[in-house]
């Protein structure tokens, strides 16, 4: 049986920036000292019950098997040992990387990212991500300029390593975190394939919220007498969260959904395929609900301004596929609704673990069509809750006490970005010559034909050319040099 050193939390930490209240300093627990000064700066000084937990081992040179909820501070718990092990024998110019973070999307690769390359630079470490949807030349540039760590999606790192972009001989620590969800994804084989190619004698720092089936087979491979340890937070077995179901006719599914849509605060809505996210958000936005959709098919820069503006409440509403939603870490989400039932309870866990966040309520609601109740119940079961099932149509009661329900969130507006690009129009056009050139949206005055200016004083407009049957270039006599290049060329002298 597999044991842990098991940690009871009564709080719910969420982010990097709430202090855990009583336990050891990071100094204490062993941390450089440029690492504790660059935490405080940030305003760090408590770890988290995983980091008190994981550090000292992980700092040791321990492998490390966690066991810990989206949230409990596990990014520090493995950020903190890998940049304290590359910054004793920090280096500069072209180097291969030397540890690697294996992550499963690309939003939790830029969130790992945004929270350690800051610690980093303090210690002279140089962080990069590769990941699908990005630039792929940008990326080639940063690994070949050089970098310590790179936090990457199998796939894509994949890819570069079969260009000879990026080699892992010299990896000697190696970190993978939400190891079930890559398993529920597919990844595992292209992750024992990445695994392979590092060193045999690499620290291995694995995280995940289960430890069965696959991700079991992942440990008793690649992890050498790993020190374990588990955070047990009040709610892990059922978040605390408000779990209602709903049975709906399948034509009310959307005008539900637009009124669940439409309640005050932060509400994310789970779909299953990409084309249904994108048909949802278009809907909510077409009842005047401001709504965007993020999913895998959308290019980053797309996915990166739609959870943008869902995170500064500018668009309240975020119609996600389960996939994306893996990289959402935002506070006050006040409501979550299944619009497409989840694969599996693990899944509606995840899902619903979207709200109720950092000591906060929440809500989350399920909606079925009749043919989908009975397998719900049967996941509601295994997910340890037990929501009544009752039937609703739009406008009834209990929707309308769910909508009144809401918390308002005042939506916070972020600086525009200048553009490089030079002035002078929308787009970045290219800059006026003058003054008095107007612009090319339909006020422009029209020449008739003939009354083009002249651009010498010998070379006559177009009305004032002669047709091509008037013109004259016989034998011997030369063709004007102002005709030359126009119409038909002239019979050879």
């Amino acid at each position: 049986m597999t044991t842990f050193d098991t940690v009871d939390v009564q709080t719910t930490p969420e982010t990097a920036e709430v202090e855990a209240p009583t336990g050891p300093t990071f100094a204490e627990l062993g941390l450089p000292q440029q690492l504790v000064t660059a935490l405080e700066r940030r305003g760090i000084r408590h770890p988290f019950a995983i980091q008190a937990s994981a550090l000292p081992d992980a700092l040791a040179g321990r492998d490390v098997l966690g066991k810990a909820a989206t949230g409990s501070g596990k990014t520090l718990a493995f950020g903190l040992p890998l940049l304290a092990r590359l910054g004793e024998t920090a280096r500069r110019g072209p180097r291969a990387p030397r540890a690697l973070v294996l992550v499963p999307t690309r939003e939790l690769a830029q969130q790992v990212f945004d929270n350690l390359a800051p610690l980093g630079q303090s210690i002279g470490v140089q962080l990069t991500t590769v990941y699908g949807g990005a630039s792929m030349y940008r990326q080639i540039q940063q690994l070949r300029r050089g970098v310590d760590a790179v936090i990457a999606t199998p796939g894509r790192l994949q890819d570069l390593i079969s260009q000879g972009e990026v080699t892992l001989d010299e990896v000697s620590v190696t970190v993978i975190d939400e190891a079930d969800f890559m398993s529920d994804l597919g990844f595992l084989p292209v992750v024992q394939e990445l695994l392979d190619q590092t060193r045999p004698d690499a620290q291995r720092l694995l995280f995940s919220a289960t430890l069965d089936g696959e991700v079991d087979t992942l440990v008793r491979r690649y992890l050498k007498d790993p020190a374990r340890h588990e955070v047990k937070r009040a709610g892990d077995d059922a978040p605390p969260a408000e779990h209602l179901a709903y049975s709906i006719a399948f034509r009310d599914k959307v005008p539900v959904t637009e009124q669940l849509a439409a309640r005050p605060g932060r509400t994310l809505v789970f779909v299953r395929t990409q084309l249904g996210a994108d048909r949802l958000a278009s809907n909510l936005q077409a009842a005047g609900i401001k709504a965007e959709a993020i999913h895998g098919g959308l290019p980053q820069g797309a996915r990166r301004r739609a959870l943008e503006a869902f995170t500064d409440a500018r668009s309240p509403v975020l119609v996600a596929t389960d996939v994306a939603a893996r990289g959402i870490h935002v506070d006050d989400v006040s409501l979550v609704v299944h619009y497409d039932p989840p694969a599996d309870h693990k899944t509606y866990l995840h899902r619903s673990g979207r709200t109720a966040r950092a000591g906060a309520g929440g809500v989350v609601v399920s909606l079925l069509l009749p043919d989908q109740v009975g397998q719900a119940k049967r996941r509601f079961r295994q997910a340890k809750i037990e929501p009544e099932v009752s039937r609703v149509r739009p406008g009834d009661a209990p929707i309308a006490e769910l909508v009144a329900s809401g918390v308002h969130v005042e939506p916070v507006e972020r600086p525009v970005r200048e553009s490089r690009r030079p002035s002078g129009g929308p787009g970045g056009r290219r800059p006026r010559r003058d003054g008095e050139r107007p612009r090319r949206d339909g006020d422009r005055p029209r020449r008739p034909h003939g009354d083009r200016p002249r651009r010498d004083g010998d070379r006559p407009a177009y009305g004032d050319r002669p047709a091509f049957g008037e013109r004259s270039f016989g034998s011997g006599e030369r063709r004007p040099s102002q005709y030359r290049g126009q119409g038909r060329r002239p019979a050879a002298d």
